[in-house]
């Protein structure tokens, strides 16, 4: 299956090339993404899958949008 993978602000050095088409095997969970991408549930503060918010162990289907978040902070 196929899914749209965006890594947002400083996650977006983990972006994988093909990201707008990124392959992975049938109902693959977030959090298997996540460590095929090198990253721990640490670097991640937001997922949403489909525009909607996420958890590392949701399933994903062809022809979703993840999107990850780093914590951002600011002041």
């Amino acid at each position: 299956m196929h899914i749209e993978l965006k890594c947002f602000a400083t996650l977006s050095r983990y972006t994988p090339p093909g990201a707008e088409r990124y392959e992975l095997p049938d109902g693959a969970t977030v959090g298997e993404i996540m460590t095929r991408l090198g990253l721990v549930p640490e670097d991640v503060k937001l997922i949403f899958v489909n525009g909607v918010k996420a958890e590392l162990d949701t399933r994903l289907k062809d022809g979703d949008r993840l999107g990850l978040f780093p914590a951002v902070g600011g002041g």
